[in-house]
Formats: C-alpha cells, structure tokens, sequence
C-alpha cells in the first residue's frame, strides 16, 4: 500500500473509531515521574509513547549540539561559543544537566559543530570559516588553540550558519562538509557557481595542510543552487547525503504573491562520497530561478506541475521556464509545507527513519512548522513518493500555533547519545530537551512498523513534558483526510 494512501486509511478508521465511541475514547497516559525535573517555558504535545523533558534551560540560544565520547553534550550556543554540559541520568528522559561549562568562548560561531570519529578533534564554524582544536573528551575541554581548516567563504551577508558534518560512512572517512547559504532572499550570486553560494561543498580534511581550504575554489562540489540548506545528514545504511532546504519567502509567479503555501521547503539527495557516482551530484537544485510546489491550486498557469514539481519563479521566458526547472534542475526526493523552516536532519543508526527538526514560519500569516517529526525510510530511501504531502510524523509539536513565535519552543538541533536517546535544542526558549520511549526502548531504534506512533487521534498538548498523548500516525504537513476530521497540532493552511 502506497504511504499516502495508508495515512489516509488512518485517518479514516480515525473518524470511525470517534463516531463509535465518542470523544471519550482519546485518553492520555503519563509518563513516569522523575525525581527531578525542568518545568518547560512552553509544553509541548508529544506523541503516544514518547517521553519529552527538558534536560537544560537558560541557555544563549542553542543550536548546534553533539555529544563526546565521555557523554558530555557540547552545545554551540549562538553569539557565545561552545559550552559543555555534563548529565545527570537516572534513566529514560530523566536526564538533567549541570551549570555549563564553557570550553571556547567565541561571539563568532554561531551554530555548526562536530567532532572526530577518535573524538579527539572538536571542528566549529563561523561564518567565515571552519576551525580545528585538539580536544580532551575526558577534561571536556579543549587542548590547542583554534586552526583554520577552511576559509574564504565570501561575503557574510544574509544567511550566516555554516553547518558542519564529518562523514563516516566507509569510503567516506576524512570528508567534513560544509552548507554554505545564500546571502539574501533571493540572490542573483547563486546563479554562478563559482562564487560559492548556496553550495554544498566536502573538504578531505584527513590531509589538511597548514594553508586552509578556499571554500569557493577547492573542496568536492555536491550541490548548488541550493537557498539555505541548514540541515545535512548521512545515511548510515549507504552513506548517502541529504540536506533539508529553507525555499525562498515571498514568491512571486506571472505577478501573483504566492507565498503562503509556495514553494515547498525540499528534502534533496546528493549522492555519496565513496566514489559511487549519481546524476544527483554536483547538480544544481534550482535556486534562485527554480522552486518545488506545494499547493499546486494556488500557483498560476500550474499546467501538469505535481507537489515537488520543480517550476519557475517570475515572469517565464525562453530561457527560464517551467520545462527548464524540470529537465535542468535537480527535484527534491520530498517536499515540505512553505515556511515550515527545517534545520537539521538526524538518521538513526540503522538508516530506517530519519528526524527532522522544524523551526517554525516567520513569513507566513498562519504560522506552521514548530516541531520534531520523522520520516521513515524504506529500501535505503524516504518511504513516502516524491509527490506526497504525507511525508513526516509529528513526535513533538506546539499544542497552539496562534502562540508562535513568541510562545514556542523553535526546534533547531538534534543529536544522539550513547543510549539511543534523542536530544533536540531549541534556540528561541534557551533550552535542550531529550526524547524517549516510555517502554525503555530506543528511540534509535524507531522505524516505520516499531516505536512509532501508531494510535489514531493528533498529538494534543500535554499536562506537563512528561505526557505521552493520543495522537496519529499521520504526518505534520499535510494530510486532508485527517485535517479534515480534526484539528491538527500543525494545521495546513
């Protein structure tokens, strides 16, 4: 049975199941009490069989996050530097950490990280370039000063994140990409690939010389034309490379204002870095001139263009159109609802789901996004079809959209400790929170047919983090049947 299709059958046993019994038939269970804990600035609604709670709080805008080989979470705080925090861990999602500890104290990086695989070297970004330090996993602590592997990145100007990931697939070791964005809206540079921007780029950084790295001139090319791919992740299972993309705001098509519902935010495929080649590597992704749809119905002259369609912006011509994005330009392997903002995306180690953290619209009248969701993978691939809008499955959503911004938690990065636990932070609340399973399995280990949620109602909010409640295995961006049949925690518009 097609994904789609399953959702919708979901959904419709949903509807089934209430007109039966009533609005008594949703309960919630509550997770296990721990000793202690972090009250939340927000609660969020989590899904059945899940344990959210806030590890830490009072942070400086947290973004990115890893743990060490000694189980110290790092944690790039934006504007600050990178801090540690040791965990205290009495099992499950009672985990809480201690005051942090500062290990770099630099205003400058402002959101990538990683660490070696020996864990021995911790890498950092700016915007303009990437840094080394010789680092002691068991002092939480750094051993040398800063080295400068790659630099030059051209201007600074409008999106400033650089996010780092180590490869470690086999073939792969030794490569660190880098995602460069764009440097405005929409930004004529990106059209030319030797400026470097909106790219991403791997480095082999297992033969660095004392010169660090041109970003624009060296490095392996695996895409460009991409807006502001902020989230990039490694299929264990392959080691294959996909990147989430933030599209473009206020899209304009044959003189109408599309952009509440259009573009759709992209999920791409770049190939591998083991020396498997694909058509998907190196290939331009579109931007600034070619974009995926979402809601077809609202885009003019929409001709036989489907959901993650690639189409043109503006005016079209003889040299940009709709025909040209199709056959030019690489089509993402999914497509998100606009504006929902993805900014990191986390497989787990078997390659059978992977998560994504969703940041929330700022340029959308309704606002969307504000989660944690999964997407399950099947046959090394997204198990959805490209066309889907039934994609993702909300584990941890905002119970009040009308709330967000200012009273949300904003998702942004993801990380996996030693015990199969998820840890997520979020930058607008100053806070880290971790993700467990209530019958003390890994949510590692959650694929499409084990661990995830598969009771028939949304996720609803929650007496408190800790509370596992009724929701649908349905996903957070789309849905018709099921929108239709309830509010969804993440309405679509």
């Amino acid at each position: 049975m097609a994904w789609s299709s399953f959702t919708g059958l979901l959904a419709a046993l949903y509807i089934a199941q209430v007109n039966a019994q009533g609005p008594a038939a949703s309960t919630a269970t509550t997770a296990s009490a721990c000793s202690s804990t972090i009250a939340p600035k927000h609660a969020p609604s989590v899904a059945p069989g899940y344990n959210v709670q806030v590890v830490a709080s009072g942070l400086n805008a947290p973004r990115g996050i890893i743990f060490d080989a000694s189980g110290h979470l790092l944690v790039v705080q934006q504007g600050y530097g990178i801090s540690s925090l040791a965990l205290t861990d009495d099992g499950g999602a009672c985990v809480r950490a201690g005051k942090p500890t500062d290990i770099i104290v630099d205003e400058a990086l402002n959101h990538g990280i990683e660490l070696s695989v020996e864990g021995n070297t911790l890498y950092a970004s700016s915007s303009t370039a990437v840094y080394s330090w010789a680092y002691d996993a068991g002092q939480a602590r750094n051993t040398s000063g800063p080295r400068e592997l790659i630099g030059q990145m051209g201007d600074t100007d409008g999106h400033v994140t650089r996010t780092l990931l180590l490869a470690r697939h086999a073939g792969a070791e030794g490569m660190l990409l880098v995602s460069r964005g764009s440097m405005a809206n929409l930004d004529p540079a990106a059209l030319d690939i030797t400026t470097g921007v909106s790219t991403i780029k791997a480095f082999n950084i297992s033969n660095a010389t004392d010169t660090p790295y041109n970003f624009v001139q060296d490095g392996l090319l695996l895409g460009w034309g991409l807006r502001n791919s902020v989230g990039v992740g490694e299929d264990p299972a392959t080691g294959g490379i996909y990147s989430v993309e933030n599209s473009v705001d206020e899209f304009v098509r044959a003189g109408q204002n599309i952009h509440q519902n259009n573009p759709g935010e992209e999920m791409n495929f770049h190939g591998y870095l083991n020396g498997t080649q694909t058509q998907e590597q190196g290939g331009n992704y579109g931007y600034p001139s070619c974009y995926a749809a979402w809601n077809v119905s609202e885009i003019p002259q929409n001709g036989d263009i489907k959901v993650g369609t690639q189409f043109a912006i503006g005016d079209q011509n003889s040299t940009v159109n709709d025909t040209f994005c199709r056959q030019d330009r690489v089509a993402p392997r999914l497509t998100f609802q606009a504006h929902t903002a993805p900014l990191d995306i986390k497989f787990n180690s078997n390659g059978t789901a992977a998560w994504v953290t969703f940041h929330g619209s700022w340029n959308r009248d309704t606002p969307v996004g504000y989660a944690l969701a999964v997407i399950p993978f099947e046959s090394n691939a997204p198990a959805a079809a490209s066309t889907s809008t039934n994609s993702t499955i909300t584990i941890l959503a905002n119970p009040d959209l009308t709330q967000c911004p200012d009273s949300c938690i904003r998702p942004v990065g993801l990380a996996w400790d030693a015990k199969g636990r998820l840890f997520m932070s979020s930058d607008a609340t100053g806070e880290i929170f971790v993700i467990a399973r209530n019958d003390g399995g890994s949510v590692d280990q959650a694929t499409q047919t084990s661990g995830l949620p598969t009771s028939t109602g949304p996720p609803t909010p929650g007496q408190s983090t800790g509370a596992a409640v009724s929701g649908v295995r349905v996903p957070a961006f789309g849905g018709v049947a099921a929108v239709a049949a309830f509010a969804l925690a993440l309405p679509l518009a």
